[in-house]
């Protein structure tokens, strides 16, 4: 049997009996880093053989973990902290088990997401996870078109040297709301900071966060249109190109260099 199973996001005592029961029963235990991990095992008594399975050996670890339990081991799945598969290895894993049939289960316990959401004060009847934003500046707004009318609490992961980045991404598509960056979550200086996205965050950003993000308001039309279709609409309106692309600039919080291509486009 492999078991995922979850472990505190800060304060160590945040882990379920179950879960020392499974980490203490099992033959091996699979984790990101093995050296953040022995904290936790250490502090629980827990000895057991650790491998290192992360992000950048998943496919092929995911194999050796397939071969581990057909050789009749029990093996324990961990991240760094929270549950794992959530923004975290063993989203391949889970695939591959389910496709060749084999028996897998989760032991619950401690998620920053849910947490944060708790702690924002937003909204929490519906929302929506959407994790850690990827990719080019230009496949970050592709994705956050899809969300951009959700009448949802948005839910993001954010490391500390992405923060500011990706609050200003998140503006630049979504327009101005209520946003409430979250950190250190069960720690002495746990922080639930409110702002508007458009004034950016208001401290230097140092630690995790999860940035929870008030649901969108389908009247604003803003929520409607990407950039050039914007930009087209103020055209249409009479108004000259060079106040049009400083007008969607000041809306959506985005440098004018950006859309000056939109009038290229339209001359051309």
């Amino acid at each position: 049997m492999l078991y995922f199973v979850a472990t505190p996001i800060g304060n160590l005592k945040d882990i379920t009996y179950r879960a020392v029961e499974v980490l203490n029963m099992v033959d091996e235990i699979a984790c990101e880093d093995t050296r953040h991990s022995l904290t936790l095992l250490n502090h629980y008594g827990i000895k057991k053989p650790l491998f290192s399975y992360h992000k950048f050996n998943e496919l092929d670890c995911a194999e050796k973990i397939i071969a581990k339990l057909n050789s009749g081991l029990n093996i324990a799945v961990i991240s760094d902290a929270g549950m794992p598969v959530i923004s975290d290895p063993g989203n391949i894993l889970c695939k591959m088990l389910k496709e060749r049939g084999l028996e897998y289960t989760v032991v619950p316990g401690a998620n920053a997401a849910l947490s944060a959401l708790i702690l924002s004060g937003l909204d929490a009847d519906t929302f929506t996870f959407l994790g850690f934003l990827k990719g080019k500046e230009s496949e970050r707004k592709k994705f956050l078109e899809k969300y951009k009318s959700l009448d949802t609490t948005l839910i993001f992961y954010c490391a500390p040297h992405d923060v500011k980045k990706d609050i200003a991404t998140i503006y630049s598509v979504l327009g101005d709301r209520v946003c409430v960056a979250v950190k250190e979550i069960t720690k002495l200086y746990e922080s639930a900071i409110t702002f508007n996205l458009k004034d950016g965050f208001p401290v230097e950003p140092k630690g995790e966060f999860v940035l929870i993000v008030e649901k969108g308001n389908a009247e604003n039309p803003l929520h409607e249109m990407t950039e050039e279709e914007h930009y087209k609409s103020l055209i249409n309106k009479g108004i000259d190109k060079k106040e049009a692309i400083k007008i969607v600039a000041k809306e959506r919080g985005v440098p004018k260099s950006s859309l000056y291509k939109y009038t290229i486009e339209k001359e051309v």
